[in-house]
């Protein structure tokens, strides 16, 4: 991953500079602090890696510079990726980098959350976007087979372990520490969820058609 480190960063410093998808152009920084903390989550919880292998799409949220989906997305081949962005030129330079990186295996999309129609199994991924209340509510779905990992710093539980009790369709399954060289300690959040809503929702953009 230290080539691929190199590369993605060239990119960001040529074809993409100014743009600003990370303040972080040191290159031992960058490889610690984007690329292994993008894939250490994977290494280091059974319950993630068990996931993303079982249900083969990793659906990730807000991946603003391209993590962790593009790391993810190039050391994991057989596995498909759909990135949801809603910022369009975040969404395009994702694009840019994916190709110049030869990375197949990914789908980056100029959209929001709440547009999209989960209707099938898929592991969705939130790394330093919003609060869990937020948006575990607006995950629009039509199955029961979702697992929702969420990135968070040391104070998760301080911050929104009370707003947890209001979330009837999701249940907690782990809180984990994730350790990465050189940042700050982070906990990897999981939700799996429960009781479809009933319902009809308005017209949406279905997971499956990204596929």
């Amino acid at each position: 991953m230290l080539d691929f480190s190199i590369r993605y960063l060239h990119v960001l410093k040529t074809k993409l500079a100014g743009l600003n998808l990370t303040t972080i152009l040191d290159p031992d920084e960058f490889y610690h602090k984007q690329i292994l903390d993008s894939i250490n989550p994977y290494m280091q919880s059974d319950l993630f890696q068990k996931q993303v292998k079982t249900k083969g799409l990793v659906v990730d949220v807000g991946f603003g510079g391209g993590f962790p989906i593009l790391p993810l997305a190039k050391m994991l081949p057989e596995v498909q990726f759909v990135g949801v962005e809603s910022r369009r030129k975040k969404a395009d330079a994702v694009t840019l980098i994916a190709a110049e990186l030869g990375i197949k295996n990914v789908r980056l999309v100029h959209s929001r959350l709440e547009d999209f129609l989960f209707d099938r199994s898929a592991v969705i991924t939130f790394k330093a976007v919003g609060t869990v209340k937020d948006y575990l509510p607006i995950i629009h779905r039509t199955t029961n087979d979702l697992n929702v990992f969420f990135y968070k710093g040391p104070n998760f539980m301080e911050l929104e372990g009370e707003s947890l009790k209001k979330l009837p369709e999701w249940k907690i399954l782990e809180n984990q520490e994730i350790k990465v060289p050189g940042t700050q300690q982070r906990f990897l959040v999981s939700f799996a969820a429960q009781n479809v809503p009933r319902g009809t929702v308005k017209t949406l953009v279905k997971l499956s058609d990204f596929l």
